[in-house]
């Protein structure tokens, strides 16, 4: 598929100098342990071409150009932490320090090796799926305000309202169709105060709970949590056919 595709990557990666935005508050942890399975590759999807570089390089390029974002942590298997170094951090001219934590066998337990090596001084945490691309900078940044105009709110998420129709499916029969105006599709980043989601990680760890993302934690505690709309080309990288409209959306966005 990336032959077929235009190197853009040049177009992600201009030249960086100088240090991180002064005010800069936020870590963001890019979530990269994951062993892509259904993604039937054996390099794991975090690595297979999108326009020229690793698929991971367009999440962490992203987040690096947020004026936000004073250091970025990466979170991948121990045994891949040098191909991270090699294919992945050095295709890219970095503005920000960036430090790696090792995965944990769980995408929730690789976010707490995460938030174990984020900077204490910095308020907030910005965790993002290394298999989501398409982010964009304004994106990450609306996510961040939110949550820091807000001493209320505990985070902010990411997400897109649903535009299908959803049935409630027992077995194979429908048992309801409820009002899609109610229902969001989370993506990432989300966004959090890094006090409120090290708690909350560190209670699911103690009693043994799992959730379906960092905000189903946080909300557990009692944590308020909003959503910041976002588009529907925030997708996720799972299956081999997302590579191709990810590949299409890069196209239509760089080249114009």
């Amino acid at each position: 598929m990336g032959a077929r595709t235009p190197d853009l990557s040049a177009c992600a990666c201009p030249e960086r100098v100088g240090e991180a935005a002064l005010g800069a508050d936020t870590c963001a942890i890019v979530v990269a342990g994951g062993s892509g399975e259904r993604f039937g590759d054996p390099r794991g999807k975090q690595f297979v071409d999108l326009a020229g570089m690793p698929l991971m390089c367009w999440s962490v390029a992203a987040l690096d150009r947020c004026p936000s974002v004073a250091r970025l942590v990466v979170v991948c298997a121990p045994d891949r932490a040098r191909q991270v170094e090699e294919d992945v951090l050095s295709r890219l001219s970095l503005a920000k320090p960036v430090v790696l934590a090792p995965s944990g066998e769980t995408r929730q337990g690789s976010v707490l090796s995460g938030l174990s090596v984020a900077p204490r001084d910095l308020e907030f945490v910005a965790v993002h799926d290394a298999a989501r691309p398409l982010v964009e900078v304004e994106q990450v940044e609306a996510c961040i305000a939110a949550v820091r105009a807000d001493e209320a709110l505990a985070g902010a998420i990411l997400a897109s309202r649903c535009t299908d129709t959803l049935k409630l499916v027992e077995g194979e029969k429908i048992v309801a169709t409820p009002d899609r105006s109610f229902y969001w599709a989370a993506q990432t980043p989300q966004v959090f105060r890094r006090r409120a989601l090290l708690a909350a990680h560190k209670a699911a760890a103690r009693d043994e709970y799992l959730g379906t993302d960092d905000a189903s934690l946080v909300e557990r505690m009692g944590g308020r949590v909003r959503v910041v709309e976002s588009t529907r080309d925030n997708i996720k990288v799972t299956l081999p056919e997302d590579l191709a409209l990810a590949e299409a959306t890069l196209e239509r966005r760089l080249l114009g």
